[in-house]
C-alpha cells in the first residue's frame, strides 16, 4: 500500500491511498479520465464534468480491477452488471468504456452530446455498447438495478436452482453508482426498501456522497443520515472516507461481496470536480463546462500539458486495454463451467436458449381460455387472471405481481410461491427465493422501474399491476421502457368510471389518452373476455415494446364476432352494416357493448352502422394503408368514438364531422350504472351522437 498527499493536503478526502499492485500507470490512467472529462465537456460546451472527475478512481477500480466483464462481448451472460444511476455523469461510464476497449474511441469522447454520436448526454441502452440501461431521470438506474438483482435470482432458479451459494455459473453482481440526486428521489426509497426486504446480496450500490448538487450545498434540502436510512431498509452499510482511497474502496467491495444476505450500500465521500483549482467542491463543477482557464489549471496540477486537449499517453491506453485480455480469459473460464452445466442440464439449457432469444414454445397459446357469448358476461380483469393461469405452466419466464392489489388485479398464478426470502413469508403467502409472485407493496413507481430492470437483465417477461389511475405514479419508468423498447407488461385494472363508488380520485379519465401519447407504448383495452385473451397473446408475442392492458372492474358482455386476428391488428370490424355504412362507431373496452346496442337501434330507423372495436390504436396504426382503409374508409365521414375517458386521442379518427362520446370531466362517487347513465354512456346517447355526425357529414 502506498499513500501520497494530494494538491489539497489538509483535506483527508483527497488523500491518495493505493494497493501494492497499483502502478504509476494506473494513477496516470485515473488522472487521464479526469482530464478527458474536463476536456469533453469544455469541447461540447455543456455537460457534467465534476462527478466524472471525482469518481474516476472508483470507476477505474470497478472496470479495471473488480467487475467480471468482457469488453469484446458486452452482452455476455456471465458478466457483472454496471448501472450508472447518476446518468448526468455519463462521462464516468463513457471514459471507462473507452479505456477498457468496449468500442468507444477518443473521437467518440470528442463528439460528446453531438448529433449522431455514440456518446449522448445521458447513457442510452441499445445505443452505446456497455450501457446496461438508459439513465438520466434520477433514481431510475438504482431502481432498475434492484430489478436486475431480482432477475438474477429468478433466472438462477430457472436454470441452476440446486447450486450452492456463489457456485452457480449464473451468479454475478450488480454494481451501481448513485448520486445525491438519486438518493433524494422517492423511487430509490421505494426500490431500496424492496431490495432490503428481498435480501439481495448480489446488489452493491456506491453513493457518491459529495454533498453538492446544481443548487450547491445539499444541506439546503437534505438533512437525514442517509446511511442510517439504508440500515433501516435492511442493507449492509459502509462508509469510505475519501474517493481517492483505492485500498478502502476495494476493501469495501470485498466486504460487500462477502455479505450474501443483504444488499450493500457504500457511502463514498468525494470532492466534486477534484482537482479544479477554484471550482471543486462547488455547484459550479456540477453541471457546466469549467472554462478554459480552470481546465488548464486541472492539467497543470495533474502533470498534463495545458496546451493539449484529449491527451492520452500510449502507455496508458495500452495498459487499460489489457481489460480485453482479462475479459477473454474470464469469459473462457466461465464458458467451460457453462458448458459443463449445459451438458448436465439439457432441458434447462434448452430453456436458457429459448429465453435468450425471447422466442416462444410451439403451441404455447393452444390452451388459452375462451368464453361463449353471454349477455351477463365477465369482468375483463377476471378473464385476464384466467389467461395468466392458463399460461403458467407453458411460459415459466412469465412472472410478476401487483402493487398490493393482487386480488383486485387478478394477477396471482395459482400455486406459485411468492418471490422472497424465508423471512418474508406470511400466513397468506409462502415464499421461495426463486418464487414467481412478486409483491411490490404500495410502490407503483418502483414497480415500474424494477420491471424495467428485470426485462433488461435477461429473457424473462415481467408484469406488474395496479389500478389504471395509479399508472400516473409509474409514468417515468413506463416512458423509459418505451424509450428502450423493453417488453414489460402492465396490467391496469379498474379502467374507468365503471369502478364506481370509490369516486373521482380513483376513476381514470385522462389516463388512456395520456398513455397513448407515449411513443412506442401499446395501450390495449379489450372489449370482453375473449378480446382479453387475444390481447394477452398479442402482447406476449411483441418483444420490442412495452404494453399496458386496461381492464374492467365490472362485468361486460361476452360479445359475438370478436377476432384474435382483429385484436392483433389493433382494430377490426366487429359488426358490419349491409353495404356501405352511413356511420362508423369506434369503441374500446366496456363501451363496445354500447356501440353494438346503438347499431341495433339505428338499424330500426334504416341507418346502416358499422361497429369497429379498436383495442389498441398503436397496433392499428402499424397496419398497412389498405387494411386501415378497409376498416375505416375515408369516404365515410360520419364517425363516433365511444370511450369513457377524454377524447383527446380520438379526434384524428373521427375527423371534422365526427362525434365523440367521451368524459371531459372528473367522475363522481356512485354505482357504475348510475355513473354511466348520468354521464351519457347509454345506447340512446351513442345513437344520438351518430345522428348528429351523419347530419354534420352531409353538411360538410
Amino acid at each position: 500500500m502506498s499513500e501520497t498527499a494530494s494538491t489539497s493536503e489538509n483535506n483527508p478526502l483527497l488523500r491518495r491511498v493505493t494497493p501494492d499492485d497499483w502502478t504509476a500507470t494506473d494513477t496516470r490512467a485515473v488522472d487521464t479520465a479526469r482530464v478527458l472529462a474536463a476536456d469533453a465537456v469544455e469541447n461540447c460546451g455543456s455537460g457534467h464534468p465534476g462527478t466524472a472527475m471525482s469518481l474516476a478512481p472508483l470507476a477505474y477500480t470497478l472496470f479495471q480491477r473488480t467487475m467480471r466483464h468482457d469488453p469484446a462481448d458486452p452482452e455476455w451472460s456471465g458478466r457483472d452488471r454496471f448501472v450508472l444511476s447518476a446518468g448526468h455523469s455519463s462521462l464516468t461510464l463513457y471514459i471507462e468504456l473507452y479505456l477498457a476497449g468496449f468500442g468507444l474511441e477518443l473521437d467518440d469522447l470528442k463528439s460528446l452530446r453531438k448529433w449522431g454520436s455514440l456518446t449522448p448526454g445521458h447513457p442510452e441502452y441499445h445505443h452505446t455498447k456497455g450501457v446496461e440501461t438508459t439513465t438520466g431521470p434520477l433514481g431510475q438506474g438504482l431502481a432498475n438495478a434492484v430489478g436486475m438483482a431480482m432477475a438474477a435470482r429468478r433466472e438462477r432458479g430457472l436454470f441452476d436452482p440446486d447450486a450452492a451459494a456463489g457456485e452457480s455459473v449464473f451468479d454475478h453482481h450488480v454494481y451501481v453508482i448513485a448520486s445525491d440526486g438519486d438518493i433524494e428521489e422517492g423511487v430509490t426509497a421505494e426500490a431500496s426498501s424492496i431490495a432490503g426486504r428481498q435480501e439481495l446480496g448480489n446488489l452493491i450500490v456506491f453513493w457518491d456522497d459529495n454533498k453538492i448538487s446544481i443548487e450547491d450545498d445539499t444541506n439546503i434540502a437534505l438533512s437525514e443520515d442517509v446511511v442510517k436510512r439504508y440500515e433501516a431498509y435492511g442493507w449492509h452499510t459502509q462508509i469510505v472516507e475519501g474517493g481517492e482511497d483505492v485500498v478502502a474502496i476495494e476493501a469495501a467491495i470485498a466486504a460487500a461481496k462477502a455479505e450474501t444476505t443483504r444488499p450493500s450500500f457504500i457511502a463514498l465521500k468525494t470532492v466534486i470536480g477534484y482537482p479544479a483549482p477554484t471550482k471543486m467542491n462547488t455547484g459550479k463543477a456540477h453541471g457546466a463546462a469549467l472554462g478554459a482557464e480552470e481546465v488548464a489549471g486541472v492539467k497543470k496540477i495533474l502533470g498534463f500539458d495545458p496546451e493539449r486537449d484529449f491527451q492520452v499517453d500510449d502507455e496508458v491506453i495500452a495498459h487499460t486495454r489489457q481489460a480485453l485480455d482479462r475479459g477473454k480469459v474470464a469469459h473462457a473460464q466461465w464458458q467451460e463451467r457453462f458448458d459443463a452445466w449445459a451438458a448436465a442440464n439439457p432441458e434447462r439449457k434448452a430453456l436458457f436458449d429459448r429465453l435468450s432469444t425471447r422466442s416462444l414454445p410451439e403451441g404455447w397459446a393452444a390452451n388459452l381460455p375462451s368464453w361463449d357469448v353471454d349477455p351477463k358476461g365477465v369482468a375483463t380483469r377476471k378473464a385476464s387472471g384466467e389467461v395468466l393461469n392458463s399460461l403458467a405452466d407453458v411460459l415459466p419466464e412469465l412472472w410478476g405481481g401487483s402493487a398490493d392489489l393482487a386480488e383486485s388485479n387478478n394477477t396471482t398464478m395459482k400455486g406459485a410461491d411468492s418471490f422472497g426470502p424465508p423471512s418474508a413469508a406470511t400466513d397468506m403467502w409462502k415464499t421461495s427465493p426463486y418464487g414467481r409472485t412478486l409483491h411490490f407493496g404500495i410502490r407503483e413507481h418502483a414497480m415500474g422501474s424494477i420491471l424495467n430492470g428485470i426485462a433488461l437483465h435477461g429473457g424473462t417477461r415481467p408484469y406488474g399491476a395496479t389500478f389504471l389511475i395509479f399508472s400516473d405514479y409509474m409514468r417515468p419508468p413506463v416512458r423509459l421502457a418505451a424509450l428502450m423498447g423493453l417488453p414489460t407488461i402492465y396490467v391496469w385494472t379498474h379502467d374507468s368510471i365503471g369502478l364506481g363508488e370509490d369516486g373521482p380520485t380513483h376513476q381514470p379519465v385522462e389516463q388512456l389518452s395520456a398513455l397513448r401519447a407515449i411513443p412506442g407504448l401499446n395501450v390495449v383495452r379489450p372489449a370482453d373476455a375473449n378480446e382479453t385473451a387475444y390481447a394477452w397473446k398479442a402482447v406476449i408475442e411483441d418483444v420490442k415494446h412495452p404494453s399496458g392492458i386496461a381492464l374492467t372492474r365490472q362485468n361486460v358482455p361476452v360479445l359475438e364476432g370478436t377476432s384474435a386476428e382483429g385484436v392483433a391488428k389493433g382494430g377490426y370490424i366487429l359488426a358490419d352494416s349491409d353495404g356501405t355504412p352511413d356511420v362508423i362507431f369506434i369503441a374500446t373496452g366496456s363501451e363496445v357493448q354500447l356501440a353494438v346496442a346503438a347499431k341495433k337501434a339505428l338499424a330500426e330507423e334504416g341507418v346502416q352502422a358499422r361497429v369497429v372495436s379498436m383495442p389498441c390504436q398503436e397496433w392499428f396504426d402499424a397496419q398497412d394503408a389498405e387494411y386501415r382503409e378497409s376498416v375505416l374508409p375515408a369516404a365515410v365521414k360520419a364517425r363516433v368514438s365511444v370511450e369513457a375517458g377524454v377524447a383527446q386521442s380520438w379526434h384524428r379518427f373521427t375527423g371534422d364531422a365526427g362525434a365523440n362520446v367521451s368524459l371531459e370531466h372528473f367522475g363522481a362517487s356512485a354505482d357504475a350504472g348510475t355513473l354511466f347513465r348520468e354521464f351519457g354512456f347509454t345506447p340512446e346517447n351513442v345513437a344520438d351522437a351518430a345522428r348528429r355526425s351523419i347530419a354534420q357529414a352531409k353538411n360538410a
